[in-house]
């Protein structure tokens, strides 16, 4: 699988039939049940599932797909993998069943362990993040042409906006940010949190909870390519033995 403008191109296309399917259920009687962890799951994030999975292969089928939603190799054989799709389905289940938007789908190419090619898509919001290796990250917001998204560190001791998720707080969140200056705070639901760094409306993403890593690849991707003068750093790695992350800061 080759990073292109034209493989960037098909992946928006693919997320946005996803999310389309996933409006199909928005305005209807929505209704959870709960997996072995406790999240909720919906027949929304099921049926985007089945959409994604089936279109993926129709670039180059030599490359797995480990959707959340789908049933996870186990690491013996998931760590001979160089190149592999990483998809949640509709990432903000939560912000799904409340109605507000805040949702999204993601995909993104992982090789190596890092995320090369991803696409996030809010499909209430009519929202879409691309972004590539080499070719810089994109927003494109309704029928608007899509904007180059640049980020840039804030300078040290600048007052910070901070982005936190909207239905996770945590005592480590309120003690780091009583480490920084900071000069608002911001709830959002989903991904959408990477891309608000790399559109330079927040400074710095900080989670302290664990996440899997098909909620974070494609937004990381997003923000990762986002450098003014080359890539920003992140220190999420992928395809780790559990799919997790305990813990990170993204941004200044």
């Amino acid at each position: 699988m080759v990073v292109s403008c034209e493989a960037l191109e098909w992946l928006g296309t693919i997320v946005r039939a996803a999310g389309d399917v996933i409006l199909g259920y928005y305005d209807g009687e929505a209704s959870a049940s709960f997996k072995a962890d406790r999240s909720p799951v919906t027949e929304a994030d099921r049926a985007a599932h089945r959409a994604i999975v089936a279109a993926l292969p129709e670039w180059d089928p030599m490359v797995p797909v480990v959707s959340e939603e789908g049933d996870i190799p186990p690491y013996e054989d998931r760590r001979q993998w160089r190149q592999f799709w990483l998809v949640d389905p509709l990432d903000g289940t939560k912000e799904f069943l409340k109605r507000n938007g805040e949702f999204t789908v993601n995909v993104a190419l992982i090789e190596d362990g890092r995320p090369v090619l991803g696409a996030v898509y809010a499909p209430a919001l009519d929202r879409l993040y691309v972004a590539g290796r080499g070719l810089g990250a994109w927003k494109r917001e309704g029928g608007r042409p899509p904007v180059r998204l640049v980020s840039t560190p804030r300078p040290e001791g600048a007052p910070l906006v901070v982005v936190e998720s909207r239905s996770h707080p945590s005592p480590e969140l309120e003690e780091y940010v009583r480490t920084v200056s900071v000069a608002r705070r911001v709830q959002m639901g989903s991904s959408l949190k990477f891309c608000l760094v790399a559109e330079g409306a927040a400074d710095v993403y900080p989670r302290f909870g664990p996440t899997m890593e098909w909620d974070t690849a494609a937004g990381d991707c997003v923000y990762r390519v986002s450098g003014r003068d080359g890539e920003r750093q992140s220190p999420l790695r992928y395809n780790t033995p559990r799919l997790r992350h305990e813990r990170f800061v993204i941004g200044a």
